[in-house]
């Protein structure tokens, strides 16, 4: 059974960062796609960043290119997301994502294993 568990949320003050994680069990990240997204109230999901598996190639949205970083641990089987110079746009529920095949390109909806979740709330 695949579990992906989410952690390192919190409240933070804008300018300030964070190292969301995800850590795997029943799936090696290594050879899947993983992806982050978030969901804010009254938001669709949005991708926020991906690392796919063949080459380890990366994608950003926009909103957060320069800012986020995404990156992977092997050995823990962890795919992390650092996430610098936050502001209140990037408040939301960050979601780890996983797929066996070749998902980054594709619609959130396309990931079949998903975390539960971890709140960020940039505020002062």
């Amino acid at each position: 059974q695949v579990q992906l568990v989410e952690s390192g949320g919190g409240l933070v003050q804008p300018g300030g960062s964070l190292r969301l994680s995800c850590a795997a069990s029943g799936l090696t990240l290594d050879s899947s796609d993983i992806g982050w997204f978030r969901r804010a109230p009254g938001k669709e999901r949005e991708r926020v960043s991906c690392i796919s598996r063949s080459d380890g190639s990366t994608y950003y949205a926009d909103s957060v290119k320069g800012r986020f970083s995404i990156s992977r641990d092997n050995a823990k089987n962890t795919v992390y997301l650092q996430m610098n110079s936050l502001n209140p746009e990037d408040t939301a529920v960050y979601l780890c994502a996983a797929s066996r095949s070749k998902t980054c390109g594709r619609d959130w909806r396309a990931f079949p294993y998903w975390g539960q979740g971890t709140q960020v709330t940039v505020s002062s």
